[in-house]
């Protein structure tokens, strides 16, 4: 009950802040204080207004909000976002763009499980949609699952990946970002030994630690220093009364969060305070950069207890991807079974979660892959979010991700999209 206890003790120390930023806005915005001269007033409501949007957006999930595309014909094409398969944990889901001829190119874009929801990837999404079929993987907050759905581990994770490829076929192309990465080689390499034929086309790993001890980080020097007893004793909570979940043991987002955040505290608290000074003046909006940014940063879900226990044994103190032992269902995994799948890995210059030297080492780990059918890059000035978002993604590594897809395309896709090309033109 003491975990209980203290996950309903976050969410009312949540509710409460959110409750006296409400308050002091709708306070110090009265219309009696309209002509007064005290800048105290206006200072007050702009926190008191950013603070209640902080500590709502922790709770709720961000909506995709991906509207249309524009197509090869010039027009905007509406995008739904359908679900292709539905499992207790997570579900497979399409952007399918209405009007629009089906693309060859057959992403999946593997999200991360990381305390942020799927729609960390919103930009990434959006920069593929007008030249790719786009799938995504959007995980579940934990709080939201019933106990009766059971457990949630690496394995389990590895085998919903696998649900996922094989229902998309081997025409697909497989992008994995940041902690998935791992995850992502070793279901393929599942696959390679148990279903050959449902292998992607290709596989791209972005900024993921598949060997996290080549060049440690303050994220994998934690995860190597700490016990799993500190961690079981003093991070694990049970889900309160509140949510489905009630009783499963979980990390809880807001957790990650603090951690997230502590990480630079000096930069959050500069982008918060100047963002109160422009909501006083008058000059701050509801889709400004700090809101589009911080909208999705704040929202956070929680883990399976097991989940997040066994990702930090397994994948960082363990190493068991890097040193090739790792199991599922009691049955090893060998990375060097992969022979058909072009690899290619991609990190930045300046991340500070998952460095240089982490992710490349999948490369190694392919002792079957021909070296004609490896790749990696470098992007020097990119930090860990800039190698799948932003102008570092956009420039320079999408194109190349792209290309990367194109050389290894099956015929069978290349006769598609020869054939969409024809008829684009008969048009």
């Amino acid at each position: 009950m003491k975990y209980m206890a203290t996950y309903d003790l976050m969410e009312s120390i949540r509710l409460t802040n959110a409750w006296l930023g409400s308050t002091a806005k709708a306070a110090c915005s009265h219309p009696a204080f309209g002509l007064s001269m005290n800048p105290l007033l206006q200072l007050t409501a702009a926190w008191g207004e950013v603070t209640e949007r902080t500590f709502q957006r922790m709770q709720a999930k961000p909506d995709w909000n991906i509207n249309s595309v524009v197509g090869a014909d010039g027009r905007d094409h509406l995008v739904d976002v359908i679900k292709k398969l539905e499992k207790p944990f997570g579900d497979l889901i399409h952007f399918e763009v209405q009007g629009r001829t089906e693309k060859p190119r057959k992403v999946l874009l593997v999200a991360p499980m990381s305390g942020h929801y799927a729609t960390l990837l919103r930009s990434t999404v959006v920069s593929l949609l007008p030249d790719c079929e786009v799938y995504t993987t959007d995980w579940h907050n934990a709080r939201d699952i019933p106990v009766s759905a059971g457990k949630f581990d690496v394995e389990d994770y590895v085998l919903y990946l696998v649900d996922f490829m094989k229902l998309l076929g081997p025409d697909t192309h497989v992008i994995a970002v940041c902690q998935p990465a791992p995850l992502t080689l070793a279901a393929t390499a599942y696959l390679a030994e148990e279903d050959p034929e449902a292998q992607p086309n290709s596989l791209t790993l972005i900024g993921g630690p598949i060997d996290p001890g080549a060049a440690p980080t303050e994220v994998t020097d934690f995860g190597r220093t700490v016990t799993m007893g500190h961690l079981e004793q003093h991070v694990l909570q049970r889900v309160g009364f509140k949510y489905a979940g009630a009783g499963r043991m979980v990390y809880p987002g807001l957790q990650q969060l603090a951690s997230f955040m502590a990480m630079n505290s000096e930069m959050h608290s500069a982008a918060f305070f100047d963002q109160i000074v422009r909501t006083a003046r008058g000059e701050a909006h509801e889709f400004d950069r700090h809101n589009r940014f911080y909208d999705e940063y704040l929202a956070v879900m929680d883990m399976t207890a097991e989940f997040y226990m066994s990702t930090v044994e397994r994948i960082f103190k363990n190493r068991e991807i890097a040193q090739d032992i790792f199991e599922v269902n009691g049955k090893r995994v060998h990375i060097g079974a992969i022979t058909d799948v072009a690899v290619k890995t991609v990190e930045g210059g300046k991340d500070d979660i998952s460095a240089p030297g982490q992710c490349v080492a999948a490369l190694d780990l392919l002792t079957g892959l021909d070296d004609s059918k490896k790749a990696s890059y470098l992007e020097p000035g990119a930090g860990h979010y800039g190698i799948f978002a932003g102008k570092s993604w956009r420039n320079n590594i999408r194109p190349l991700v792209l290309e990367f897809i194109d050389a290894n395309m099956t015929h069978e896709r290349r006769r598609m999209d020869f054939a969409n090309i024809k008829s684009l033109h008969a048009r």
